[in-house]
């Protein structure tokens, strides 16, 4: 779909009037009602976790229970709202930026209106950054057949989060902005998980104890982009920034991933921004539409990344053994190599430090690199060892 022209933001009163007769369920103000009873209902006080990616779907979420709070009094605001973000140390910069700024006035707007939101940043843990499974460990370059990055860079950071700041409540709601007409995969997976009992809640798949709550899940693309183009974001200011990075991204966003069954939305052949590192897909056609309109500087970004794709099935750049010492073969009889070689994670170390410097910016962090050292040091001297006996 192309991007529509943002609209001036105009009050719901002036939508309605110009738009009498529209009063199918997609309506706005019903969904804001629907959130408002949702967050009322006294069945259950669970905390809510909205998993914010920045995009537009996960904005609209953000946008809707927070003009839902400010219609419920002060003194009925009783559930807490966690607006968690992930940052994979990987993301695309401009990606990053908006997810900075936007979060920030969320927080500050939450603070002055006296909102019982928390917003916060989920990140991987050292040991299971992308540069240390990649250079330190030798993880060979992610693709459709081996995603480790997805699980350990957005799966596990957002699902121990949830785990370990809202197990005190003995559950969790997981509020969401994924929608049916986003793909057949999608409609299939929200219909195979239909509400129960009339319920807007369903059992998370994964995460025992948690629900997920699909506030938009009716609304079409262009219903999206309407609604954000038409309202002021109810934390100051509008959504002309979310219009202005789709348009020159020439893609969406990747979603947040709580599950290993919705991890087909990361990294898709229809290339997404999220990772800029991402060899999943075939192109990097978000970052390519940064640099086409002015960003220069991400040039050597996307050539590193195509560099890493190429190099991925290189024998000679491949250890023969795996990494727990076993030498394997798939069912045609043909050899599976192990990890990338440290002479090739060295190549890689050395070619992103280039890139660094001709960047301008950080792509590792010191901690990574000591771990990564580490790594290499102990594995060579296993293999000091082993050649000894």
């Amino acid at each position: 779909m192309e991007l529509p022209t943002q609209p001036t933001p105009i009050d719901m009163g002036a939508r309605e009037s110009a738009h009498p007769e529209d009063s199918s369920p997609n309506d706005w103000n019903d969904i804001v009602l629907g959130i408002k009873e949702e967050y009322l209902d006294s069945s259950q006080d669970y905390p809510w976790v909205i998993g914010f990616s920045g995009g537009k779907d996960s904005t609209l979420v953000a946008h809707g229970v927070f003009e839902a709070l400010l219609s419920i009094s002060p003194s009925r605001r009783k559930r807490r709202v966690h607006i968690v973000s992930n940052d994979t140390m990987v993301e695309s910069p401009l990606v990053v930026a908006h997810l900075n700024e936007v979060t920030q006035r969320i927080e500050q707007g939450a603070m002055s209106l006296d909102l019982p939101i928390t917003v916060a940043r989920t990140y991987p843990e050292i040991d299971k950054t992308f540069w240390v499974l990649l250079i330190g460990k030798g993880y060979p370059s992610p693709n459709m057949t081996m995603r480790w990055c997805t699980d350990r860079l957005k799966i596990q950071p957002t699902s121990s989060y949830i785990k370990k700041y809202i197990s005190e409540y003995g559950a969790a709601i997981v509020v969401l902005g994924v929608r049916r007409d986003e793909s057949n995969t999608r409609q299939r997976s929200i219909d195979k998980r239909r509400n129960m009992r009339g319920s807007n809640l369903t059992p998370h798949t994964d995460l025992q104890g948690a629900f997920v709550y699909r506030p938009i899940v009716d609304l079409t693309t262009d219903d999206v982009w309407e609604i954000l183009g038409a309202h002021h974001a109810p934390w100051g200011g509008n959504h002309t920034s979310l219009f202005q990075l789709y348009r020159d991204a020439d893609g969406g966003e990747c979603p947040v991933v709580l599950s290993k069954s919705e991890a087909p939305g990361c990294g898709t052949p229809n290339s997404r921004f999220g990772c800029w590192t991402c060899t999943v897909v075939e192109k990097d056609k978000s970052l390519q539409g940064f640099i086409d309109v002015g960003n220069h500087h991400f040039k050597p970004l996307v050539d590193f990344r195509d560099w890493l794709k190429k190099i991925r099935n290189k024998p000679e750049l491949r250890q023969t053994y795996r990494r727990n010492g076993q030498i394997s073969f798939d069912v045609t009889g043909k050899h599976i190599p192990g990890p990338f070689t440290i002479l090739a994670r060295k190549q890689i170390l050395e070619y992103l430090l280039r890139v660094q410097d001709e960047y301008g910016d950080r792509l590792i962090t010191e901690a990574e690199l000591d771990l990564i050292y580490q790594h290499w040091t102990t594995e060579l001297q296993q293999q000091k060892g082993l050649s000894n006996e």
